[in-house]
């Protein structure tokens, strides 16, 4: 096979990879099938313009134990504690930003899906570009590799018979040297 076929098919992997991916995490840490809301009958306030509040507060809101669902998603304890804290909070009439900053003070930046820019969270932001440029550095890196590795690796045995190496000393003459 050819340098460049091996190239082309390479990134033909790398793209049907990456397709894939998506595919199965739909664009976003959602996946293909959305998760089931784990939020019980006994949780759900009275009032739909509250809950509706409640259940668009509990999707910002990091489960701090599964750590990659929000508390809207997740089955954990310290999930549902979190939940009534934001039920309790908006019937008390906190605003949306005052239940967030006061979980945030209580639990740090960590407990939001989305944290702030700050300088704490910085490398946070930035991570995910910092992935993609070297990913991108790895694939050219890959793609302008000398040609002289390939030329005699992918050659048949007869082939490589026609081409021309420089001859290595003998044992005799690298003692006269």
């Amino acid at each position: 096979m050819r340098r460049t076929d091996r190239q082309g098919q390479t990134i033909y992997q790398l793209i049907c990879l990456g397709l894939l991916a998506l595919f199965i995490t739909g664009g976003h840490s959602g996946g293909v099938i959305p998760p089931a809301a784990a939020l019980t009958a006994e949780e759900t306030l009275a009032d739909p313009a509250l809950e509706e509040r409640a259940r668009a507060l509990s999707k910002q809101l990091r489960c701090l134990v599964c750590q990659n669902q929000s508390i809207d998603d997740s089955d954990a304890d310290l999930a549902k504690d979190l939940r009534r804290e934001v039920r309790a909070r908006l019937q008390t009439g906190a605003s949306d930003k005052e239940i967030l900053d006061a979980i945030q003070q209580t639990y740090g930046d960590y407990v939001l899906l989305k944290p702030p820019v700050s300088q704490q969270t910085w490398l946070l932001w930035l991570a995910p570009l910092l992935i993609l440029a070297g990913g991108v550095m790895m694939i050219a890196l890959y793609l302008r590799r000398p040609a002289r590795w390939s030329k005699t690796v992918n050659m048949p045995a007869d082939a490589a018979e026609g081409q021309t190496h420089v001859p290595t000393k003998t044992k005799g003459q690298q003692a006269g040297s």
